[in-house]
């Protein structure tokens, strides 16, 4: 009989259920692979039904005390329990694997000195840290935070890095632009962002590094940032709006999934300005699509990107500005980008994740 995991699958509509989905997806294809039980929300039931063995509703939210009840009881029986976040149940008895993807919200400016840090997210990172039987790091940088912020033993933390889903590949450029520039009213070619809006993204020197490329009569690009977050952005549209450049900027709340690899390949360019990332997803996603990325020298991006990235410093907006427009301005980069793009992905594979992940497994119910 095979061994069973379950997997606490109630935050799908996020990075961290990018990661989830893809790598439950990858470890069922893998002939030696557990039963999974996966516990999630009741929308998402029937979408976890196609995917997993079993499926048990939780309907306890996120970061709350139900939650610290309510997982141990819908993973009782299992062998191991992974919770892909800090917000793991301190109460379960069992193997508990913990996926850690970064420390913001103990370690960004913007988060770490809010009540919720102080009262809810610094004790729960230290006592989860403590409370795990292993911790996964999807990066080396995150690793070093985990060793330096909270001091976890090295041995307990083991890095497997996320992977690119092959629905992120080469497609037909005019196409894809056709296709992306009618739905979305866009008449000139576009600079692209992809993520949430929140501060440690660094939107508004994005915003700034625009609207200067934007004062030259030459510069005829729009800019497309992927994203939404009520709280935040009304300060970036405000931005625009001193700058004079609301008519080069959209913001996509949204687009469906299925689109994503036309936005990414119709896009001049993907730029990531992040003071922090714990991995960086969009980054491979876009190199998958043959698009060039220009992102910041800080955090995990060098670790993924490698060399097929042109980078700047994230406290500059000259230096963005002056990145950007090299880029745009030499079709010989673009194309070394693009070249160097598509051979970085080839690193970053969900089934290479879910293979490691498997061998993790296996290891933590023999001890």
């Amino acid at each position: 009989m095979p061994y069973q995991v379950a997997i606490d699958a109630r935050m799908l509509s996020s990075g961290i259920g990018t990661y989830v989905l893809n790598l439950i997806k990858s470890l069922k294809d893998c002939c030696d692979g557990p039963n999974i039980r996966a516990l999630t929300s009741t929308k998402d039931v029937e979408r976890m039904r196609a995917l997993c063995d079993e499926v048990r509703v939780v309907h306890a939210p996120i970061y709350t005390v139900r939650e610290q009840f309510e997982i141990p009881r819908a993973a009782r029986g299992a062998d191991l329990l992974h919770v892909p976040h800090y917000n793991a149940p301190l109460l379960y008895w069992g193997k508990l694997l913990v996926t850690i993807h970064d420390l913001i919200h103990i370690t960004d400016a913007t988060f770490r000195r809010t009540a919720a840090s102080m009262v809810y997210a610094r004790p729960m990172f230290s006592l989860v840290t403590r409370r795990a039987d292993h911790i996964i790091s999807v990066s080396e940088f995150t690793k070093s935070q985990l060793l330096e912020r909270l001091r976890v033993p090295a041995p307990k933390i083991t890095v497997i890095r996320s992977g690119v889903s092959s629905h992120f590949c080469l497609r037909g450029r005019e196409e894809a632009k056709s296709r992306i520039y009618s739905q979305h009213g866009l008449k000139r070619p576009y600079v692209l962002f992809v993520g949430n809006l929140k501060p440690h993204k660094n939107l508004k020197t994005l915003i700034r590094a625009f609207s200067q490329m934007c004062a030259r009569r030459d510069f005829d690009y729009q800019l497309v940032i992927l994203g939404d977050d009520r709280k935040w952005k009304v300060g970036l549209v405000n931005e625009c709006a001193k700058l004079g450049i609301n008519d080069r900027v959209l913001f996509v709340p949204q687009v469906p999934y299925e689109d994503l690899p036309c936005l990414y390949g119709a896009a001049e360019i993907l730029t990531m300005p992040s003071f922090i990332e714990g991995f960086g997803l969009p980054v491979l996603e876009a190199m998958a699509c043959g698009t060039p990325v220009v992102c910041s020298r800080t955090a995990s991006l060098p670790e993924v990107a490698g060399d097929a990235a042109e980078y700047f410093e994230p406290t500059s907006a000259d230096d963005l500005a002056a990145a950007l427009e090299r880029v745009l301005g030499s079709r010989e980069l673009q194309e070394t980008l693009r070249r160097k793009g598509l051979e970085r992905v080839k690193l970053f594979s969900w089934h290479e994740c879910a293979r490691r992940t498997l061998e993790l497994y296996s290891k933590l119910l023999q001890e």
